[in-house]
């Protein structure tokens, strides 16, 4: 069973790739982390779970939720990440999670994926050039890992160093509170109240009202509303203005 979860598509197209691959099933996690659905789990394949990277983890709300699911049936578990270049101690995280859970840790991968996060200003975002080569890369790697996979071998990843957890462990819970805040969200004259962004929040933190989207106290950062807004209407503050948004499924279709 492949579990993900996907803001901008990019966790998505791979998490799909690694299904079909293993013909196996690939859910979704999104509206199991919207509506609160903690039901348990049973897979009598390995399971395979596949998330971004936020602040160099996975991301914070996502570990949440999947610590409160109960994983029945096959007991052995691989982690594939998503980054823009560098997953931080999320091999760590994900060892203390397999181990927390009863499962079995068979290893991990990064996939290095277009960049997506475009409320900054410390790294561009990729252009076209750069994004179809990332995922080039990206589908040369998929045979490998799910070869590994099928035969139940483990994956092998980067060492991480101790001095990485120790910087990063803290940090990261702090960073998303007080950074990854929702406040300077807003929508421009060019909304046009479609409601898109409202449905594609995974914490329910957008609202739209009287035709325009309000933002809660509740955010990721993981751009989906500000990347699938069909008239570009969203902006974070000056960090966005005059920048393009990215989607994985402009460059490449994802296959369901």
């Amino acid at each position: 069973m492949v579990l993900y979860f996907s803001g901008t598509g990019n966790t998505e197209y791979i998490a799909r790739l690694i299904a079909e691959g293993l013909g196996d099933e690939c859910i979704d996690l999104f509206d199991r982390i919207r509506t609160n659905d903690k039901s348990s789990l049973y897979s009598e394949k390995t399971y395979v779970i596949c998330a971004p990277i936020y602040v160099c983890e996975m991301p914070l709300f996502l570990m949440k939720y999947l610590k409160s699911i109960i994983f029945n049936g096959n007991n052995k578990v691989y982690f594939i990440f998503t980054s823009g270049g560098y997953c931080g101690s999320a091999k760590v995280q994900a060892k203390l999670f397999s181990l927390k859970k009863n499962l079995r840790f068979l290893g991990c991968s990064e996939f290095v994926m277009p960049r997506n996060y475009v409320a900054n200003n410390r790294y561009a975002m990729d252009d076209e050039e750069v994004i179809y080569s990332k995922i080039s890369k990206a589908n040369k790697k998929i045979n490998p890992v799910v070869e590994a996979i099928k035969n139940e071998r483990k994956l092998k990843s980067r060492h991480v160093w101790l001095f990485e957890t120790l910087i990063i462990a803290p940090f990261a819970p702090i960073w998303t509170k007080y950074k990854l805040i929702a406040k300077d969200f807003y929508s421009t004259e060019e909304c046009v109240g479609c409601g898109i962004c409202e449905k594609v929040c995974p914490l329910n933190n957008i609202e739209v009202i009287s035709k325009k989207p309000e933002w809660g106290e509740s955010c990721t950062h993981c751009m989906a509303c500000i990347s699938k807004c069909p008239k570009k209407a969203i902006e974070y503050g000056n960090l966005t203005q005059g920048k393009m948004r990215y989607l994985l499924k402009d460059y490449v279709k994802i296959k369901k």
